[in-house]
């Protein structure tokens, strides 16, 4: 039986910790259950473990698929079958107590495979698209369900064939490499080091990088150069660390911190004329100051 909820309060689904009420949000346990839901076309969104979303501290009226109790994966020799729901450490050390190589990326994070693949996930030379075979997906349109090849998946720099929510993941494959085993931790300790010096813990709030890199430069490097880290905006702060994160440090609303990305996003374009676009999801209204805050980073993108 699918967990449906009126007016529920999303901030703690979300990584960041912020957000409202929302009008309705739906928790399916199985692909069966998510089908079902998707198939009465009566909800707006599905995510994840919200990990790359910031939702509006004020009223949502928009009805929420979240898949994270979809969580089942099976390995059978070098293929990995997973759920849409499933947090790739889990996946990352699992792999490793098997000798399998290629999911190192994912240890530290904190998003589900659903996520990964629709903004084809990478560090460390390491992506998405370097494992997967094929995926599952539901096509909205025409109400099926469709199987797609890694080339069907049109994956690019933080896109695929889902970025434009026509289709919804359902569960993929993936083929992986043996290695040592002690080899494959060692990366894995190393991507933790890395994350650990470089990038915020959850102790603050916060959805991973903020913005895309633009071509050929570094979202973080500009954003450096223009003076942004330790700046504030009522509870919202840009990381001391590393300019291209920013986290919710004293109860910060919405609007707080997509001021602070508008300011951020303004710094850059002003002195290098490079329009930075976010990388983290927004779900809010329509007719809001922050909503037209949001259009005016996003215009020309998909």
């Amino acid at each position: 039986m699918v967990e449906i909820f009126e007016n529920y309060e999303i901030k703690n689904e979300s990584t960041f910790k912020i957000g409202g009420i929302v009008k309705k949000v739906a928790f399916p346990s199985s692909i069966d259950e998510l089908v079902q839901l998707l198939q009465t076309n009566q909800y707006d969104i599905v995510l994840g473990n919200c990990s790359n979303v910031l939702f509006s501290s004020d009223f949502i009226d928009k009805s929420i698929i979240i898949t994270k109790n979809i969580n089942e994966y099976t390995f059978k020799e070098n293929k990995l079958y997973v759920t849409c729901g499933v947090k790739g450490p889990v996946l990352s050390r699992e792999a490793q107590k098997l000798g399998l190589s290629g999911l190192e990326f994912m240890i530290g994070f904190p998003g589900s495979i659903g996520g990964m693949i629709s903004m084809n996930a990478s560090a460390h030379n390491q992506a998405i698209q370097d494992v997967l075979v094929s995926a599952r997906v539901f096509d909205l349109k025409e109400n099926i369900i469709k199987e797609f090849t890694k080339e069907q998946m049109k994956f690019e720099y933080r896109k695929s064939i889902l970025s434009k929510g026509e289709n919804v993941l359902l569960d993929a494959v993936f083929e992986l490499k043996r290695d040592d085993i002690d080899k494959i931790q060692e990366l894995m300790n190393r991507n933790i080091e890395f994350r650990k010096l470089r990038q915020p813990s959850l102790k603050y709030g916060n959805a991973g990088s903020t913005f895309k890199n633009p071509e050929n430069d570094s979202a973080g490097r500009l954003l450096d150069l223009c003076e942004m880290k330790g700046q504030k905006q009522g509870g919202a702060m840009v990381f001391e660390n590393h300019a291209n994160f920013v986290l919710n440090y004293c109860n910060a609303t919405s609007l707080d911190v997509i001021t602070l990305m508008y300011t951020m996003y303004s710094k850059v374009r002003e002195k290098y004329r490079i329009e930075l676009r976010p990388e983290i999801k927004y779900i809010g209204d329509r007719g809001t100051e922050e909503y037209k805050l949001w259009q005016i980073m996003t215009e020309n993108t998909h």
